[in-house]
């Protein structure tokens, strides 16, 4: 598993650091969309929405080749990833295949530094569960 999270993580690095360039460089020659998808993508390139985005994306691209804050760098990337599933699954599904590819690479990824998330999967209830059996066993005790 270990050998998995290293090429995931290097792999989803990879892809969001092109990407991310890209936005600002382009050097991959992109077609642009058309029908819905395309009238989104106009609307978010004139709003100029798409550079902070990009930025986003190359930061957590870096993040991930440079094998630092991973955990930073993936919560960076799950609402982008999110929304590219989105994009592709309800307006460009020609691009789904590769969309469904980075959200496993971004999950595998996940698995290998999930401890690092442990606090965020706790509900409040769990914390105060505790403290009240605490007080309970303070109060039996005296």
């Amino acid at each position: 598993m270990k050998i998995a999270t290293l090429i995931s993580r290097y792999l989803l690095g990879l892809i969001f650091a092109i990407f991310g360039l890209n936005g600002f460089l382009h050097f991959i020659p992109m077609p642009a969309p058309t029908g819905l998808a395309g009238q989104f993508m106009g609307a978010l390139f004139v709003s100029h929405y798409l550079v902070p985005i990009f930025a986003l994306q190359l930061a957590g691209g870096v993040l991930l080749l440079a094998s630092r804050y991973v955990p930073l760098a993936l919560t960076l990337l799950a609402p982008i990833i999110v929304n590219i599933d989105l994009y592709h699954a309800l307006m460009a599904p020609e691009g789904l295949p590769l969309a469904v590819v980075v959200s496993v690479l971004w999950t595998v990824t996940f698995l290998g530094v999930r401890s690092a998330f442990q606090g965020v999967f706790r509900s409040y209830s769990d914390k105060n569960v505790t403290a009240l059996q605490q007080k309970v066993q303070t109060v039996k005790a005296a």
